[in-house]
């Protein structure tokens, strides 16, 4: 066993804060993914249907052209400062340049900091869950997943292939291993996962004729049912149906939410799979003995 690991084992509290302190700083990262993984989809669909109609696309190649998830550094949107690495301290950084840019003091916003907050407690949750395993080594890659996907579905009502179809694949490979649960359960889990939610657009769209949500809620809840096997399906549908109504009548009630503005279900899924991945079959076994 590897020496870190030892000393993760027999100091609990140093493994904890070790896993908040790269919790902070990948939630740093999640802010760069956030923002531009979007504008590189939206790069490489321009360049796509230029080729297919067979149009000059180099007006669309000079448009965001040097953006993806390394370059270029971290700037103020406004005048273009670029953030030095003291600047870039994650929660400390903000607090210190008190939510505005050094060099014209816009306001930074406070998302970029919450962000980062959330990534750093949420892993935390999950090392304690599940300690020093290879369970925690997945979950919080599928957390720091599940929190991304979110925050874009929210921008832009759109769930990347480029994450989701990566995790399916993950989820089904890592349990081969039996990491969450066994592989049959996994690939009916990805079955079921996707079909559940495909079968209710088309029900939904034959009676309405209309496109009650997007196909990446089906590949998300394929990826949930990948990773923690079919069984705990029912509970994350239940669960994200909840969510999001509860969420979705606030909106209306408090915030005069239009009722044809289309309301993201991403987020909702991902936080009924972040909680079934955790406190899932507590939930489902207090639920039948408090029916039974």
């Amino acid at each position: 066993m590897p020496p870190i690991i030892e000393l993760f084992i027999i100091y609990p509290v140093l493994f904890l804060s070790t896993i908040f302190v790269m919790g902070l700083m990948i939630g740093s990262f999640l802010n760069v993914v956030i923002l531009r993984l979007p504008v590189m989809m939206e790069r490489d669909w321009k360049e796509q249907c230029c080729e297919l109609l067979e149009l000059d696309d180099s007006n669309v190649k000079k448009d965001n052209s040097d953006i993806n998830l390394v370059t270029p550094r971290s700037h103020c949107p406004k005048c273009k400062h670029q953030i030095s690495a003291f600047e870039n301290i994650p929660v400390i950084s903000y607090l210190f340049l008190k939510g505005k840019c050094s060099k014209c003091e816009n306001k930074i916003s406070v998302r970029y900091p919450l962000i980062e907050v959330v990534s750093g407690v949420s892993v935390v949750i999950v090392a304690y869950y599940f300690g020093v395993s290879s369970q925690t080594l997945f979950a919080l890659f599928l957390t720091w997943s599940l929190i991304a996907l979110s925050m874009i579905d929210f921008d832009h009502q759109l769930l990347p292939d480029d994450i989701t179809l990566p995790l399916l694949w993950l989820g089904i490979i890592i349990n081969l291993f039996g990491v969450f649960t066994d592989i049959e359960s996994s690939v009916l889990g990805a079955v079921f996962g996707y079909g559940t939610l495909w079968s209710v657009y088309i029900m939904f769209k034959l009676v309405t004729g209309k496109e009650g949500m997007g196909h990446g809620d089906f590949k998300l809840l394929a990826v949930l049912g990948a990773w923690f096997g079919w069984q705990l399906l029912p509970l994350i549908i239940i669960l994200s149906s909840l969510v999001g109504a509860v969420i979705g009548i606030s909106l209306m009630v408090f915030k005069s939410h239009d009722r044809n503005t289309t309301i993201p279900f991403g987020p909702y899924l991902a936080i009924a799979g972040w909680v079934s991945m955790l406190w899932g079959p507590y939930i489902m076994s207090a639920y039948l003995n408090a029916v039974i």
